[in-house]
């Protein structure tokens, strides 16, 4: 998957669906302004959750936005590897296929040529 292309592709999506339900994006966007917040987690960590919630839901959309959500935290390609382990870890074989999406987000994403 070309990464960057899909999440721009994606926001378009995003931006129709927004402007069809104005209320209730708005209060989405509420609610992941509030939850991703710091607090007793700094915000790095919840993004390595997001993408773990994404691979565990098999949502490419969530892995490649909370991907570049966790680069722009300052996350790495070790931690990303080691919350995909422990997806594996409780998801078997779907996470496999779903880490291996979200490690290969964050090589196209963190890259020199990176949007």
């Amino acid at each position: 998957m070309e990464w960057a292309g899909f999440l721009s592709e994606t926001n378009k999506e995003l931006a129709s669906l927004r402007e069809a339900m104005p209320e209730a994006a708005a209060g989405f966007a509420q609610l992941a302004k509030a939850a991703t917040a710091p607090g007793a987690l700094d915000p790095k960590t919840k993004e390595l959750i997001a993408i773990a919630i994404g691979i565990d839901t098999h949502c490419d959309g969530c892995i490649g936005f909370h991907v570049k959500a966790a680069i722009r935290h300052g996350a790495t390609r070790e931690e990303i590897a080691e919350t995909v382990g422990m997806c594996v870890y409780m998801g078997g074989g779907p996470s496999l296929m779903y880490g291996a999406k979200a490690l290969a987000a964050f090589d196209e994403l963190s890259g020199p040529s990176a949007p």
